[in-house]
């Protein structure tokens, strides 16, 4: 099959649309016309992770850490050696990242799982895509240029596609006072003309630009420029996770059961009772919050909903100390630790949805920390 056939089964499990503004997510490296026999998924893309998709003879890797995250000059073996090496070696690259997090059945709804939770919901909903729609209507002969002045501000950029626009045929009626100068007939006369409706997605914060620019590019004094604003997530989009448990549990039960889930022997706790920090809070746990990855920026929001425990990748020192004094334990998994085991589990789908292409893990996949 293509590559853009995974691209297709991927957007639908999560659309790049709901990644984070910060992110890079989709395809990093190769063509969407390639041919794909085999996929290799893994958290991080490292060199023997490529070395593996070598040893397989896989032709597109599917990530979850994106393989890029800032703007590169160039492209070499000192600069940016994996891309390097995928690009040498013909293998594409996608990497979803916070758009699978924030996904129904991503990384953070698995910990969920782990933890046998009920009533889960986003810890942190998700506001949307933050676009807005652009409608104009244009004149036939001027309708090339107030489309390409709108793309070139901003518009039309829908997932990994661009130049993206809706037209369609209309008719126009107006009747100019006697102090304007109408493109078309003259003033204090009733016009009827032909029309095209142009339609633009484009981010919230460039619908200024865009507008700006469209009427820059028109030929009329006074284009009628609508701009709609969209709000089309999905329920169930997020980040993080939170829900009650079925009954209350102790730290150490919960601890113990999230291990398991997850096939963890150690994992780090801050805030367990009879620890500083730790001592002023109750010993049945009701409400739990979690999230995969860097969890840090969630902490906040974890307290805010009452939660007792917050289960998470990574935190740092001092936000863990902090946690801790406001009453919260935290269980840190280790980032990739975290969210392996939902790349395990899409794995597993997209063979079956994908019968047609081999699908497997990367043997070579593991998180660069170990407790020795």
């Amino acid at each position: 099959m293509k590559v853009a056939g995974v691209v297709a089964a991927l957007t639908k499990v999560a659309p790049p649309q709901f990644a984070e503004s910060w992110d890079n997510v989709g395809l990093i490296v190769g063509s969407a016309t390639g041919d794909v026999r085999k996929l290799l998924v893994c958290v991080d893309v490292t060199a023997e992770v490529l070395a593996e998709a070598a040893r397989v003879k896989a032709q597109m890797i599917l990530a979850h850490h994106p393989l890029l995250f800032k703007a590169t000059q160039c492209v070499r073996p000192d600069s940016t050696p994996l891309v390097y090496e995928a690009v040498r070696r013909g293998v594409a690259v996608y990497c979803l990242h916070t758009n699978f997090d924030a996904a129904p059945g991503g990384t953070s709804d698995l910990l969920a799982e782990a933890l046998k939770l009920k009533n889960v919901r986003p810890l942190r909903p998700g506001a949307g895509r933050e676009q807005c729609k652009i409608v104009v209507f244009v004149p036939p002969e001027g309708l090339s240029q107030v489309t390409d002045a709108a793309f070139s501000a901003g518009a039309g950029r829908v997932g990994n596609y661009y130049d993206c626009a809706f037209f369609s045929h209309g008719i126009g009626a107006f009747c100019g006072e006697e102090a304007t100068d109408p493109a078309v007939g003259r003033a204090g006369e009733h016009e009827v003309v032909e029309e095209i409706r142009l339609e633009v997605v484009c981010p919230r914060a460039k619908a200024a630009a865009v507008c700006a620019a469209v009427r820059a590019a028109h030929d009329y004094d006074e284009p009628v420029i609508d701009v709609y604003p969209l709000d089309d997530l999905p329920s169930g989009w997020g980040q993080g996770r939170v829900g009650e448990l079925h009954r209350p549990a102790t730290m150490p039960t919960l601890v113990a059961r999230v291990k398991k889930a997850l096939g963890l022997p150690k994992v780090l706790v801050a805030g367990r009772p009879g620890r500083a920090g730790g001592a002023r809070r109750a010993n049945l746990v009701s409400t739990v919050a979690c999230a995969a990855g860097a969890g840090r920026s969630l902490v906040s929001d974890a307290r805010a909903a009452g939660a007792g425990l917050y289960v998470t990748g990574e935190l740092g020192h001092h936000d863990a100390l902090d946690a801790a004094e406001a009453g919260l334990t935290v269980v840190a998994l280790g980032h990739g630790n975290s969210e392996r085991p939902a790349m395990r589990r899409l794995a597993e789908q997209l063979g079956k949805t994908l019968p047609k292409l081999k699908v497997a893990y990367a043997k070579s996949d593991c998180d660069p920390l170990e407790v020795v």
